[in-house]
């Protein structure tokens, strides 16, 4: 059953946005260091980063579940997923929502005495990610509010360890918005008549597949612009992370060239396989960076 429920929020794609909330979380550890050199690092902070991480997410996604159960029924791509094939009951789904998000509001407990920010926004950060399961429903930009959703993850954690304004994580978090909305167009290509034909408002579905592919190339490249931002204006980082967002770029023209609009099978690759490269690899070199 437990595997059921791991498949329904597909958890290995936690690894798509845990890295920036770790790498934030690193930066804003060692700026606290710098500052105050006698300042421990504080496992339990970072503990409730993962915990927060992985039941936000397994909440949301559970959520888009069941918020999409009818939809996904008539989309012949999806109709095979959990609550569509009665694999799993709405019920249990609504409920195993519910206990991710308690889980998640737990989680944030872990900062306390010494930041209470993370507890106070719990519930109106589960309601944006929550929204984001209807978006697709009344507005086109339903795929930047998924990356907004993602953006969330390294701008919480800096918050969570140092609540001080900084750009740097907000570069990061910019970065992270509009590559995860760049794959989320990508990924809606395999939709483009089903969303078309049921009104439902995705890029693709409302401007073409060739529309839908310029504007993913516009939002990666305000991504890397972001990144390079990022690294100006963090000072712990130098040559091996600045290495890396060379090498995402390189990644990112290889994605667009990989990428066949009515290819399945492709469009997972980019989707799962090297998006995935992207976010571990800015996590090692930042670490790295850091670290050396």
């Amino acid at each position: 059953m437990l595997r059921k429920y791991l498949e329904l929020v597909r958890f290995s794609h936690t690894l798509f946005a845990m890295p920036f909330a770790l790498l934030a979380a690193v930066m804003a550890a060692y700026a606290n260091l710098t500052e105050e050199p006698e300042c421990p690092m504080k496992l339990r902070a970072f503990a409730g980063i993962v915990l927060c991480m992985v039941f936000a997410r397994s909440a949301a996604m559970a959520f888009n579940r069941f918020a999409d159960r009818k939809i996904d029924a008539e989309n012949p791509r999806t109709a095979a997923r959990h609550l569509p094939a009665n694999k799993l009951t709405p019920r249990s789904v609504f409920v195993f929502t519910v206990l991710c998000s308690l889980g998640f509001i737990g989680g944030t407990l872990l900062f306390l005495p010494e930041n209470p920010i993370p507890v106070l926004m719990s519930v109106p950060v589960l309601a944006f990610l929550f929204g984001y399961s209807y978006a697709k429903r009344f507005t086109v930009l339903v795929h930047w509010w998924l990356g907004t959703s993602l953006m969330l993850a390294p701008l919480a954690a800096w918050t969570a360890l140092r609540p001080v304004f900084s750009p740097a994580p907000v570069f990061l978090g910019l970065a992270v918005l509009f590559w995860a909305a760049g794959f989320d167009i990508l990924y809606a290509l395999l939709d483009e008549e089903f969303d078309r034909r049921k009104k439902l408002f995705s890029v693709p579905g409302r401007f073409g597949t060739r529309s839908a592919l310029l504007t993913v190339r516009f939002s990666h490249v305000l991504m890397m612009i972001f990144l390079g931002l990022a690294a100006e204006s963090y000072a712990p980082f130098g040559r091996i992370f600045q290495c890396s967002v060379v090498l995402i770029g390189l990644v990112l023209i290889a994605e667009h060239c990989l990428v066949r609009p009515n290819d399945p099978q492709r469009v997972n690759l980019v989707f799962f396989g090297l998006n995935i490269f992207v976010s571990l690899t800015l996590l090692i070199a930042g670490v790295a960076d850091i670290l050396l």
